[in-house]
Parts: structure tokens; C-alpha cells; sequence
């Protein structure tokens, strides 16, 4: 089969398909540099988009980036090229998290495991908004744990006394956030409200923050606070939200990247099944908490993210900075 062609343009549109990921707060914390004597492709943290308040420990950015990641595997896929992906290449430089080598197509396997969910990849949303109260089929559930078994992680959808559990957990963290003056620290940094909502590359602007929640029990972030906005308005969420469990086996930097790369393979393919998403991280950024999320049946593993589900509007697209920004080519 031919060699794949990759130039400037090719490797630029990788890197927008990848950058389309969530990532907490949408700090977008992710470096891209693309090495065209070895077609290799290499993602790089960005520490000056971390969160020393709410992710000290840069879970959360890993997991980013992870997501990140699982995008540019699907863009080089669909685009028939064969990804290597390998974490953490390097000891010596932890901001240097993978390095992806785009192979020909020859070299490929799954590859249309990765090619169907390009689709997805423009269509993801975070929503806060109201789902509604309609179960979640349980063949659609079989396939996003699935999809999160591909990544090596485990995507658990709790019985109902667990969800109130983790409900209590997000109104716990909720209660200490009240208690401690500079535990919104980082969530100010990241909104974007008036003017520069409409200017903002990074960050939640205000146009994506969702209805205020007038009842229901819905674990949605409220990124305004007391903040008044301007034709928000109030509304009622879901009674019985729809909660899924992301875990993994270990809690180090390679589990995290992996979290990641299994969270956007969830999404994509919830996209995919008509699902309205979001994510609920809250409870897990104290440590604490966070082991009180775990299955409590089991007791193993590591929580690494809370997935909220359901059908409803998928909300607005959050925005995203220009490739040329995160992107060198040498």
C-alpha cells in the first residue's frame, strides 16, 4: 500500500481533531510538537495550565491529555494512517506524556475501531443542562463499558444507593469548597464571562455554563456562583441523574493518561448512541472523597472520573485555541 502523505496541513488537522477533547475547566493543557523526519507526533503537558488548588497532583491534566490523545489516534486513523502510541517515552522529561508515530496503513490494527468514531469527535459537548429522566438502555451501557475495557479501564454504572453516595459526595464538596476562600481559586481563573466570553479561546464562557438548578439533584458545576448572567434563567434537572464510574487499576501518571483516552472513547461513542454528556470531577479532587467514590463492593481500583449521562440538549461548543498556538512542526 502507498506511504501516507503527511504534511503541514495533514498533521495541523490532526492536531485540531485532538484538541477538541475535554479537559477540566477547558485550561486545554496540552503541547503538541511533530517531528517530520520520523513521523512522530509528541504530546507535552502544559504546566502553566495547571491547577495547583483543585489538581495539585496534575491528575486531572493527565487525564486532559489522555483525552487529547484518544482524538489524535482517531484523526490519524481516519485518516488511514496506523498510530503507535507509547506513554511517558522519556523518564527524564515528565512533561513529555506520549509519543504517537503515524505508521502506514499496513502496519494497522483496529484500525476501524478508531475510523467510526471521527464522527463523533465535532459532535461531543459537554452539557449542563437537564437530561431526561429515561434510563439508559443496557445494551448501550454494554457498549461504553466496553469501549472504556479497550482503554484498560472500567466504566461502572452504580446500583441507586451508590449514586446517593456520590451525591453526598458532591454536596460535601460543594460545603468545603464554601468554607475555604480560596477554593474556587482556579475555577475563577477559567470563566469567561462578559465580553470576554465572545473573544475566549480557552475556558467555560458564560453562553456554555447551563441553566441555574432550580431543583433536582443533577451534579452539575455551577461556573457563575452568585455571579449574576444575563438571561440564564433557572430551571429543574433530573430527579434520578444517570451516573457512570470511570476507574482504573493503578494512580500513577501512565493510569491517568490512560483514564483519559478511555473517558474520550466513552464519550465519543456515547456521542454516538444519542447521549447527552457530562462530568462531574468535583468530589475527586479531594483525596478523601475521592476514595469514598470508589465501588464499595469491591473496594479496588481508582475512581478517576464521574460521568453524568442521559438524553437532552448537548449544549453549546466550548472554544478551543488555534492549532498554531499548540502546535510546533520541526
Amino acid at each position: 500500500m502507498a506511504r501516507i502523505h503527511l504534511d503541514e496541513k495533514t498533521v495541523t488537522a490532526f492536531v485540531a481533531e485532538a484538541t477538541a477533547a475535554p479537559s477540566m475547566h477547558n485550561a486545554q493543557p496540552w503541547r503538541f510538537r511533530y517531528v517530520a523526519a520520523e513521523r512522530l507526533l509528541l504530546l507535552y503537558a502544559d504546566p502553566e495550565r495547571a491547577m495547583p488548588r483543585s489538581d495539585p497532583g496534575d491528575r486531572a491534566l493527565h487525564i486532559g491529555c489522555g483525552a487529547a490523545l484518544f482524538n489524535l489516534r482517531v484523526a490519524a486513523a481516519h485518516a488511514s494512517c496506523a498510530p503507535r502510541t507509547r506513554l511517558l517515552p522519556d523518564p527524564r522529561d515528565r512533561l513529555l506524556l506520549a509519543a504517537v508515530r503515524l505508521a502506514d496503513p499496513g502496519e494497522a490494527s483496529r484500525d476501524e475501531d478508531l475510523r467510526r468514531l471521527r464522527a463523533a469527535i465535532p459532535q461531543r459537548r459537554t452539557s449542563r443542562h437537564p437530561f431526561s429522566e429515561e434510563d439508559v438502555p443496557e445494551d448501550v451501557r454494554a457498549a461504553l463499558r466496553e469501549a472504556a475495557a479497550r482503554e484498560e479501564a472500567v466504566l461502572l454504572f452504580p446500583g441507586r444507593w451508590h449514586v446517593e453516595t456520590l451525591l453526598d459526595l458532591v454536596r460535601d464538596a460543594e460545603s468545603r469548597d464554601l468554607m475555604n476562600p480560596a477554593a474556587d481559586e482556579d475555577l475563577v481563573r477559567w470563566t469567561r464571562t462578559g465580553s470576554e466570553a465572545a473573544t475566549a479561546s480557552d475556558g467555560v464562557p458564560e453562553y456554555a455554563f447551563g441553566p441555574r438548578r432550580r431543583d433536582g439533584r443533577a451534579p452539575v458545576r455551577d461556573f457563575a456562583g452568585r455571579a449574576p448572567v444575563a438571561d440564564r434563567g433557572s430551571t429543574v434537572f433530573e430527579r434520578t441523574p444517570h451516573l457512570a464510574l470511570l476507574s482504573t487499576r493503578g494512580d500513577g501518571p501512565a493510569d491517568w493518561l490512560r483514564a483519559g483516552q478511555a473517558l474520550e472513547r466513552v464519550l465519543l461513542e456515547s456521542t454516538l448512541a444519542g447521549l447527552s454528556t457530562s462530568l462531574t470531577s468535583h468530589p475527586l479532587e479531594d483525596r478523601e472523597l475521592r476514595l469514598l467514590a470508589r465501588d464499595p463492593r469491591a473496594g479496588m481500583g481508582h475512581v478517576q472520573m464521574v460521568l453524568r449521562l442521559g438524553y437532552g440538549p448537548r449544549g453549546p461548543g466550548t472554544p478551543r485555541r488555534p492549532v498554531r498556538d499548540v502546535l510546533e512542526i520541526t
